[in-house]
């Protein structure tokens, strides 16, 4: 009878020990499960998020600490959620990252999230957020990353923030926000507060982004001019032994074969949703990838349109061109890199295909295809690009370009900017596309590229002659795919010929713009509907952009904040006195050459009469 009630003793305290265990971990699993709820994931999104489970830690996109089974992050990037953020988060006290961004969150960020005492990372960025930032983010004392740019937030930027002892990075672009700014917040190392109405940039003495310059240049020397004319010319002889040394290897030697070194990569990072699909699966939704479904071809191969067995429409990309001596995991790695890349002006990655002999990636289909189709190839019927779309597709594509340069870690140089990459959502919203796919095709490759990839007219002059890109070819790429906006019409267009006009489409507007001929240089198609002082500042940033030095051209941010406004007068005036000081050298030069050449024809003259005698 004793041990019958031994017994029974041991199992309630059995019980009650598993109660107490599943009340802890209840707290945490009910909040993400919450999270989950108020995010309207899909059923097939999150399937092991589930409440009966004991230990979230096991959940997908969840990461805990190995010894205490406390929630540390959740990275759900880029899923296509839409539901609202739910309050009950507040109960993660040791959650340090909290990642949603690229998805389609509206309503507001709850107070709640200012319990978050742990938290060092709020990523909300690129969704649809509205309301004000809650002044209860003010409590988060180890927050170091606070990102909520690209949404509809609205009110002021609250006091409390001003006072986050670890704030390293502060990112509020692109809302809806007004009012004065905190002074501390400018002592951070990086902020952005461009896109909004708050008290900073043009008529105020703070800039609205860290590491801007809004003074006005010094003017160059011309021992400046000279180098640089020096320097072209050692770039040119480079260039010529680089190609020769090309010639001989592919002679007689094999091909050098670089790979990339792996650095500390952390593999539990999650990459949204992306799905590694099947050949068949694709060859299916492609109709076999018949030439009925090309959508486009260039550099890295055809684009087929596709249709998925839940009738997702999609666009494969056929690679036709890769060097993977690295095999799958190479790719794959390189896939995982361009996939971490989350941006309302970036075409998502939704997933990829390899086999022995094939490289595809997966992406969502552009109702409108590319800003060159509208351009250029619409037909009858089919709506083409008006003014107010042309500036839009201007700002989304810089921004897109900027976060690829500045905001990605590792960066990432497209390499290829031009309208055709430029595609167009269903609200003809910019969506950049094919960025990363030359790492893709050449992961051999250092930062000197074996092969320049790109379209002639677009490729800025020093990546041609030496082969090394960097963020500022894409810059000089941007600034022509500008001129395709203003003009429609092609970077190289040998039509132009039979009207003595310039081939390339940089000469030719840069030579009406001089002449201040600005309704030849914008596109007729527009019929005249369009805002003069508007198109002068994308002419302006345009030439800009395509400065033959590449030190010269501004950044991508220095680009979105000029065609807000920002900047851009001081930076004219600068590039249209130079250009005065290098007309003015160079008709010196050439006075100074045919003087010579007079006087040495003269006194060769006088000598030979000299000698006849």
């Amino acid at each position: 009878m004793i041990k019958m009630k031994m017994g029974v003793v041991c199992v309630i305290l059995v019980v009650l020990a598993s109660l107490v265990c599943s009340v802890v971990s209840d707290d945490q699993g009910e909040a993400l499960y919450a999270l989950r709820e108020s995010l309207k994931a899909a059923p097939s999104q999150l399937v092991n998020w589930n409440r009966n489970q004991v230990n979230p830690c096991t959940w997908t996109n969840v990461n805990c600490d190995p010894t205490t089974n406390k929630v540390q992050s959740v990275t759900l990037s880029s899923m296509q959620l839409s539901g609202v953020l739910s309050p009950k988060i507040g109960v993660l006290k040791t959650l340090t990252s909290l990642v949603l961004q690229g998805n389609n969150i509206s309503g507001e960020i709850p107070s709640e999230f200012g319990n978050l005492s742990s938290l060092a990372t709020l990523n909300l960025e690129n969704n649809r957020l509205t309301g004000e930032i809650p002044s209860s983010l003010g409590n988060l004392k180890n927050l170091k990353f606070l990102l909520l740019s690209q949404n509809n937030l609205t009110g002021k930027v609250p006091d409390s923030i001003a006072g986050l002892p670890s704030l390293t990075n502060l990112q509020l672009d692109s809302n809806g926000l007004s009012g004065p700014i905190p002074d501390p917040l400018f002592q951070v190392s990086q902020y952005n507060f461009t896109g909004n109405n708050l008290n900073c940039g043009r008529g105020f003495p703070r800039s609205c982004a860290s590491g801007s310059n809004d003074s006005g240049g010094s003017h160059k020397s011309y021992l400046g001019l000279i180098l640089g004319i020096i320097g072209g010319v050692v770039i040119l002889i480079f260039g010529i032994v680089i190609f020769f040394m090309w010639k001989n290897r592919n002679k007689g030697y094999g091909r050098e074969v670089f790979v990339d070194v792996a650095g500390e990569v952390d593999r539990r990072i999650a990459f949204g949703q992306l799905k590694q699909f099947a050949w068949r699966e694709l060859q299916v939704a492609t109709d076999g990838f018949s030439e009925k479904n090309v959508l486009g071809q260039g550099g890295f191969g055809k684009v087929y349109k596709g249709v998925l067995a839940d009738n997702t429409k999609i666009a494969v990309k056929r690679l036709t061109d890769y060097q993977s001596p690295g095999g799958e995991q190479a790719f794959v790695r390189e896939v995982e890199m361009i996939s971490v890349a989350v941006h309302r002006n970036l075409l998502r990655l939704i997933g990829f295909c390899t086999t022995p002999s094939e490289r595809l990636l997966v992406y969502p289909f552009m109702q409108n295809l590319s800003v060159a189709y509208r351009l250029r190839e619409v037909k009858p019927g089919e709506p083409g690009l008006d003014w107010p779309k042309r500036k839009r597709v201007a700002v989304g594509t810089a921004r897109g370009l900027e976060y690829l340069h500045e905001q990605c870690n590792p960066k990432i140089i497209h390499r290829d900017v031009k309208a055709a990459n430029v595609l167009l959502d269903e609200n003809f919203e910019a969506v950049v596309g094919d960025f990363g796919l030359a790492k893709l095709v050449d992961v051999r490759s250092t930062n000197v590229t074996t092969q320049v990839r790109g379209t002639m007219g677009h490729i800025a002059p020093e990546y041609l002659s030496t082969g090394r890109s960097s963020e500022r070819t894409d810059v000089f790429g941007y600034g022509m795919m500008l001129l395709e906006l203003i003009t429609g019409q092609r970077a190289i267009d040998f039509s132009r010929l039979t009207e003595n006009d310039e081939v390339l489409l940089l000469d030719h507007v840069k030579k009406l713009e001089s002449e201040k001929r600005l309704d030849a240089i914008v596109d007729p198609n527009l019929n005249g509907n369009f805002d003069n002082s508007e198109v002068e500042i994308m002419i302006q940033v345009a030439l800009l952009c395509t400065q033959s030095s590449s030190e010269d051209r501004p950044t991508m941010s220095a680009v979105v904040r000029m065609l807000e406004g920002e900047g851009l007068a001081e930076k004219w005036e600068e590039w249209q006195q130079d250009t005065v000081t290098r007309r003015e050298e160079a008709e010196r030069l050439r006075q100074r050459c045919d003087w010579g050449e007079y006087s040495m024809t003269q006194d060769q003259h006088a000598i030979e009469l000299s000698g006849g005698r």
